[in-house]
């Protein structure tokens, strides 16, 4: 691998990456990176508009853009109107590293047309093509992807910048207001356990049933819960069916719906234990370093795990025979979770909380 000449000052870097949000988070090594090596240089982002929240509040970058996947819902024209605005912005910032992430050609173009001296990208083999290498100064091969974590996979693209050290660690990062919006929904809880059962994914769920045996388990052994998801109908529906399965709810209260992201990060922040599947919100619970059990079925294990995790991760693939996870429908109703035993999450519980 060609090393690069960076004897001129670099004084703005942009990272790029259009993915979902927990891809987000497990960018902020990245950004974590090049902060320690150039202190004083100005570190913007580029990312889908949805995500914005999971780096909003993160102190080491500066400006965050966005593409807003709604522009299409108002034309064609007023699309490209908007992308060609958000361009052309981002050509006068001047950066002198570009670090595009993503595998999108929308990325690579917009790389392009930043003009940075020094633009990087990963080889990856459905990008073969004069296109998608004029793009970027320099590719980075991408082989090493399958045996490695998602952060791996980010911190990789780095190394033509030859920096002396790397940052592995995930920041999740929220404000002192949400702080106090999660005191005030806590109805005087203070010492509590988060449990997270859903994903927008439901083949990544382990049933109601057995949540709520062990969300009533945990109660009855005096323990406080806090129940939450996200917004999604269905996601909130699934917590509901918990609720209505517990012999009682003295002990339980559900904030469901009703906090952002960076509200819900001061929650898992606070809480002395974290239970859910693989989401958000397990990612969030490993970059805070909150104790964690984190359930998992048909995923990609070493890519997805929860990086640097401070806890358990239970793999349903110990108790059953899992599908390929990219043959996987994911629309399917099957529960692939619900080979963990019960038993199995309440004995990881009581380790994390001796």
């Amino acid at each position: 691998m060609k090393s690069l000449d960076l004897s001129r000052q670099v004084a703005r870097i942009l990272v790029i990456k259009f993915r979902h949000h927990g891809d987000m988070l497990l960018t902020t090594p990245v950004i974590r990176s090049l902060k320690a090596h150039w202190p004083e240089a100005t570190i913007d982002v580029l990312l889908y508009e949805e995500t914005r929240a999971m780096l909003a509040c993160h102190p080491d970058i500066h400006q965050i853009y966005a593409i807003d996947r709604r522009w299409k819902k108002q034309g064609v024209r007023y699309q490209i109107g908007q992308e060609w605005r958000l361009i052309k912005t981002l050509r006068r910032e001047n950066y002198d590293i570009v670090i595009n992430l993503a595998d999108q050609w929308r990325s690579a173009i917009i790389t392009r047309m930043t003009a940075a001296p020094v633009r990087l990208g990963f080889d990856f083999p459905k990008r073969r093509g004069a296109l998608w290498k004029t793009c970027h100064t320099q590719l980075v091969s991408t082989e090493q992807h399958a045996r490695q974590h998602t952060v791996e996979q980010n911190l990789s693209l780095l190394a033509p910048l030859q920096l002396p050290v790397l940052q592995p660690d995930v920041g999740m990062h929220y404000s002192e207001q949400d702080q106090q919006v999660v005191q005030q929904r806590l109805q005087g809880f203070s010492d509590y356990i988060v449990v997270q059962p859903t994903s927008r994914w439901f083949f990544k769920c382990w049933s109601e049933d057995k949540f709520a045996a062990t969300v009533q388990a945990l109660q009855d052994q005096g323990h406080q819960i806090v129940l939450t998801s996200g917004p999604d109908n269905k996601e909130m529906a699934m917590v509901q069916a918990i609720l209505s399965r517990l012999n009682a709810h003295e002990r339980v209260i559900s904030l469901a719906g009703e906090l952002t992201l960076t509200q819900l990060a001061a929650l898992i922040a606070g809480a002395k234990l974290f239970i859910g599947v693989d989401s958000v919100p397990m990612h969030m619970a490993a970059a805070l370093q909150t104790p964690c059990i984190a359930l998992f079925g048909p995923s990609k294990l070493v890519m997805w795990r929860p990086w640097q995790v401070n806890g358990e991760v239970i793999w349903a693939g110990d108790y059953a025979p899992l599908p390929d996870p990219d043959e996987i429908n994911t629309a399917t109703s099957e529960r692939f979770l619900d080979a963990i035993p019960v038993a199995a999450v309440l004995a990881a519980a009581g380790r994390l909380l001796a």
